[in-house]
């Protein structure tokens, strides 16, 4: 399913809620024009600027979301993305370092 940046981000927000105590979700990606190679040919030939966008696919295993993100939103999206990420990874421990000899 793809999803403007915003119903995307709730919707993942959703997803780790539902894997918080068992599960997983795996999150790619990709830069991505929305466009065919042949059209994407066509263009470059023809002198047209060929604008990238970031593909962002999340999916626990059962459903698939997915969604485009611009040069313009792109960091606004990505603050927020990571500001989910962060309050979801509390699974993770701390690195045990070894105590160093003097």
């Amino acid at each position: 399913v793809r999803l403007q940046p915003d119903p995307f981000l709730n919707e993942l927000t959703n997803m780790f809620e539902r894997t918080a105590e068992k599960g997983s979700i795996w999150v790619s990606l990709k830069h991505s024009s929305d466009k065919s190679k042949a059209e994407r040919n066509r263009m470059k030939s023809g002198g047209e600027k060929v604008e990238l966008r970031c593909l962002i696919r999340a999916t626990d295993g059962k459903k698939t979301i997915s969604t485009m993100v611009g040069p313009k939103d792109h960091h606004r999206f990505q603050s927020s993305y990571t500001t989910i990420l962060k309050a979801r990874m509390t699974a993770l421990k701390k690195r045990e370092r070894k105590e160093k000899r003097k």
